[in-house]
């Protein structure tokens, strides 16, 4: 059909003269005179409605909807967002690339041709999260890490080579080039694409680089003015085959930066600053767009470090308009003259071009922040919002120490915290106690993308060296860059080998310590800790610090600019206070103050010269096809258009197609009877808590299932290289060591047990018997007994994790009941088929007096109307009955076709199928 609104494809010219075509915001701005006053990422997402509108997918309401979009109506609308491409990290893209496998065999199964499932935007793999710090402080330390990732992951591998040949639009960038989020800024992001003009003279048409991606910490992207967030890999796989991305029209916060940092204060201080102000602001499943005059100050890595926490402070975008500093950013990072002269004019034809000044815009909220206030800070030490002035974080900790947990704190004897304990570990006698650093990392996408900081953490180790410090011996030090370009600018620097002498060797390229992969502690540290219940520390420059996911042992998690990261290493302990005390002392025993070694601006400035050169990014990422290393060209991945599904551990045909037919079956059914309660949980429940990430433990349902099936100890890996195995998921799902299921009862002390227990209700008359909630879901399941979740606010914070709804749906929990929920983990609970709940008012399941042994009715309405009333009838032990009015947390129209089709996968694959 001829395009709704063909009058707006317009012309444009570079300034070497070449044409492109672009559908034309200002031209529909004629008919739409208000789209002058949308916020910058509305518009973008706005073309793509435009582009996309071919009455079918996108209709014109659609256009007209989002083009009269309010700052504060009432958000009923949804629109229907085409992306341009799709990036995956490892542990999320392997299942997802686990259920395209799946879908190819029941097309085959059903005589299908297996090849009508093919992504239809380019999707890219990063492989950078299966890399641990098994070996550090070494020259060698890279080398040793990566043979031993290869080893553990060779399966997994091996299914990425049969991907790539299956898949004409599926690529992979290998081991050992950095982070996602990096190598996405520094190269995957092409700024604006091309597609073919409908004759054959005419100009390609030019639109706006966009995506989603299965890591939370996609927003990065948005550093560059490039559209996109964090999805679960359900949401992805849908938008790869061909669904747009439906979200409900959101609110747009603009956050109006204005003044400068002062001297001494980093970007990472700046953004635990933003992200604790707009935690308080709660802006959960809005857009947060930057603006003002102390936003154009800001170097594109230092947006990039603000926009990559976006998940932190609950934001669904942390985004930052296209100006000169990120035309100069391209130019920087390699791309070529070609592109960067189309971007440039593409934004300026588009009037998208420049951070706009106060009162331009039409926010739904405008919070402020004066770039001058900001102080130096670590956040902290069980979540990210959580900030400290660095002069009182050593207070904070003794006073945390033993206040209670729903305190925040770790409800220990306050006359135990100064206690010392000697230990022997890695041939050094030391003596270890409560706040002492045991693990201090420079690693992750948030800091390590920034050259300022990154180059101030080397000058901080170049001046300690000088003085005489050392690292404290009980410290497991580690250096793993988001790219290796960092450490090539460091190496020119002559930064590089002050970090190797203080213990900060090249550890790998990836996601290490932030996401569990820090490797373990020597075993005698690890029985000191546990044994004597020591609050010990990791200081990390991360951008997640939640219970057991740095180290199960390490309860005390701080977040810090890879600067105080050495700091602190050399300090030994988050109890002496850096602002007042000594960091250690140096030859002579002369005491050496963090006045002494911090770098100064003009210092940093001086070596920016070395991490900004396009000929070593241009070089560097050439790799990735040509010279992808020994290691990657080793490993075999079988050919052929459908997978062969070998006998694996790692890899296994996924059960969510089972007895799928091309024709509607029985839909999911919208009311629950009769459920018994799985868990009752608090605030802040985690991904992390429902479906862990990090070690296996062995006595875990999943590490009995593992050792069952010939794998050793040494070779369990991570829940998160297991997650093509939904036997091993399943198993770990709220099996973090952490997670407290208050339905166990208190202890004398108010204390709760750890750990994913839950009581077992379903022995009829006897007493409940506690058990891991895996294997009371078997009973429960086995029995054809549903089964609820409760919960309190913010349930499914953290990062986008499908296999949380994943595990959630396999375990047979129907519902799950919270006071809110965290945007991607609602919208993949109703993508796998469960119901989302929510509280109203000041309702929980406290008040309602829930104690977990009450039977459960959830009754929606049958038509599923989107965020419409539904019953929840509570029947007692003793058998008096409740009713409670919560809302259905299905948000929009599509989402109800997902749910009654249970769940997006069969959606989709039926669609895909006829």
């Amino acid at each position: 059909m001829p395009h709704a609104f063909a009058s707006t494809l317009k012309s444009f010219t570079t300034a070497s003269g070449k044409s492109g075509q672009f559908y034309s915001l200002p031209e529909l701005a004629k008919q739409y005179p208000a789209i002058a006053r949308l916020p910058v990422s509305l518009r973008i997402v706005l073309e793509s409605v435009l582009r996309n509108c071919d009455g079918k997918k996108v209709m014109p309401e659609h256009v007209a909807q989002l083009a009269h979009w309010l700052p504060n109506a009432p958000r009923t609308d949804e629109i229907p967002f085409v992306v341009s491409r799709v990036v995956l990290q490892d542990f999320t893209g392997v299942p997802l690339l686990a259920d395209l496998a799946a879908m190819r065999s029941v097309a085959q199964r059903l005589g299908k041709d297996p090849r009508r499932i093919e992504p239809l935007v380019p999707v890219d793999l990063v492989v950078d999260h299966s890399i641990m710090v098994d070996h550090y402080g070494k020259k060698d330390s890279l080398d040793l890490n990566m043979r031993l990732e290869f080893q553990r992951n060779r399966e997994r591998y091996e299914f990425m080579k049969w991907g790539m040949q299956a898949f004409d639009t599926f690529g992979v960038v290998p081991p050992g080039f950095g982070i996602v989020h990096q190598v996405n800024l520094e190269y995957l992001a092409r700024g604006v694409h091309q597609m073919k003009g409908a004759g054959k003279k005419d100009a390609p048409i030019c639109y706006p680089d966009s995506l989603v991606g299965t890591d939370s910490h996609t927003t990065m992207i948005n550093g560059i003015g490039v559209v996109g967030w964090g999805v679960g890999g359900i949401e992805a796989e849908a938008a790869m085959l061909g669904q747009p991305v439906y979200f409900l029209t959101p609110d747009v916060v603009g956050f109006e930066l204005t003044g400068q940092l002062r001297e001494g204060v980093t970007a990472t201080d700046m953004v635990l600053t933003v992200t604790e102000i707009l935690r308080k602001h709660k802006v959960v499943g809005k857009f947060v767009e930057f603006f003002g005059e102390g936003t154009r100050t800001l170097s594109v890595p230092d947006r990039a470090t603000i926009a990559n926490m976006a998940p932190e402070y609950g934001a669904t975008m942390g985004f930052f308009p296209v100006d000169e500093c990120t035309v100069d950013y391209f130019s920087g990072t390699g791309r070529t003259a070609a592109e960067i002269e189309r971007f440039e004019a593409y934004f300026k034809a588009q009037g998208l071009f420049g951070v706009p000044a106060s009162g331009q815009i039409d926010y739904s909220q405008v919070v402020k922040l004066n770039l001058g206030d900001v102080t130096p800070s670590l956040a902290g030490p069980k979540r990210p919002q959580d900030r400290i002035e660095i002069g009182k974080v050593s207070s904070q900790f003794s006073s945390l120490y033993s206040l209670p947990n729903s305190a925040n704190g770790f409800n220990r004897p306050a006359d135990t915290l100064d206690t010392r304990y000697p230990v022997s570990t890695g041939g050094k006698d030391v003596t270890v106690g409560n706040g002492d650093v045991l693990i201090a990392a420079i690693t992750s996408c948030t800091n390590t993308s920034n050259p300022s900081v990154m180059l101030a953490a080397g000058l901080l180790a170049k001046k300690a060296v000088e003085a005489g410090l050392k690292v404290q011996p009980h410290v497991k030090t580690s250096l793993a860059p988001g790219s290796r370009i960092v450490t090539e600018y460091l190496t020119e620097a002559g930064l590089l080998p002050y970090l190797e002498k203080l213990g900060f060797a090249l550890a790998g390229y990836g996601c290490t310590t932030c996401i569990g992969n820090a490797g373990d502690l020597t075993s005698e540290l690890n029985e000191v800790i546990t044994k004597n219940e020591l609050v010990c520390a990791a200081v990390l420059s991360g951008n997640r610090n939640f219970e057991a996911r740095i180290h199960p042992n390490l309860k005390a998690n701080f977040l810090a600019s890879p600067p105080l990261v050495v700091a602190y290493a050399i300090a030994g302990n988050v109890r002496r206070d850096l602002m007042t005390q000594p960091v250690g002392q140096g030859k002579g025993g002369k005491e050496v103050y963090l006045g002494d070694i911090w770098p100064s601006s003009d210092e940093i400035h001086k070596l920016m010269k070395h991490a900004m050169k396009g000929k070593a990014f241009r070089e560097n990422y050439a790799k990735v096809a040509s010279e992808p290393g020994k290691l990657w060209e080793k490993v075999a991945g079988v050919s052929g258009q459908t997978y062969t599904w070998p006998a694996s551990t790692y890899i296994a045909e996924p059960p969510f197609f089972e007895g799928f037919t091309l024709a509607q079956g029985a839909s999911t059914a919208a009311s629950v009877k009769g459920a018994k309660i799985m868990a009752l949980f608090g605030d802040s429940i985690t991904t992390d808590h429902i479906s862990p990430a990090g070690s296996i433990k062995e006595s875990s349902p999943a590490g009995v299932w593992l050792k069952a099936n010939g794998v050793q100890k040494a070779d369990f890996n991570s829940y998160g290289a297991r997650r093509g195995n939904h036997d091993v998921m399943m198993r770990g799902t709220f099996a973090n060591v952490r997670i407290k299921n208050l339905m166990l009862p208190a202890a004398a002390d108010g204390s709760r047990e750890e750990g994913g227990l839950t009581l077992y209700q379903g022995g009829g008359t006897g007493p409940a018997v506690k058990m891991p909630i895996y294997d009371a879901a078997m009973q429960y399941m086995a029995a054809g007994t549903p089964t609820v979740i409760f919960a309190g606010e913010e349930y499914g914070t953290g990062s986008s994790r499908d296999w949380a709804a994943k595990g959630t749906q396999l375990l047979g929990i129907k519902a799950v009941v919270a006071k809110s929920f965290e945007r991607i983990h609602r919208s993949n609970l109703v993508g796998m088929g469960v119901l989302p709940l929510q509280f109203k008012g000041s309702d929980s399941w406290q008040t309602l007096g829930l104690t977990g042994n009450e039977t459960v009715d959830v009754l929606p309405v049958p038509e599923l109307t989107p965020q419409s009333d539904a019953k929840l009838v509570i029947t007692r032990a003793d058998g008096r009955r409740q009713e409670v009015t919560v809302t259905l947390r299905i948000d929009t129209p599509i989402e109800v076709d997902y749910y009654r089709s249970g769940g997006i996968l069969p959606f989709v694959l039926r669609q895909l199928l006829t």
